[in-house]
């Protein structure tokens, strides 16, 4: 398997901005598609904004499989520090797709009630 080396840091933050771009950019377009199709384009794009925020996470930390061979090598191999890393960019996969939810909530105003 061919692992490519990134400095932590530098990974951390683009996997953070990955997954923000993937959560708005599909809200945003998909709204856009609503707009042509005569829907509702901020109630769409809030709805999209809640499913796609599993999509952006797993976008952002490059798939499943690497992440669980990751894990597998740090619990059975005793490298603990795969563990950790992999633990922090779920985390910033995680704060990216809910800080991209957040800027669509607070866009399309779908919480106020009228």
């Amino acid at each position: 398997m061919i692992e490519m080396k990134e400095a932590f840091f530098p990974a951390f933050i683009n996997t953070y901005f990955i997954s923000l771009g993937v959560l708005l950019g599909g809200s945003l377009i998909g709204g856009l598609g609503a707009f042509f199709t005569g829907q509702a384009p901020l109630t769409i794009m809030y709805r999209l904004s809640d499913s796609l925020r599993i999509w952006a996470i797993i976008a952002a930390i490059g798939g499943t499989f690497d992440t669980v061979y990751s894990f597998e090598r740090g619990l059975f191999n005793g490298e603990t520090k795969d563990i950790i890393k992999q633990f922090l960019w779920i985390l910033a996969a995680l704060g990216g797709a809910k800080t991209g939810a957040l800027l669509i909530y607070w866009l399309t105003q779908e919480h106020i009630s009228q």
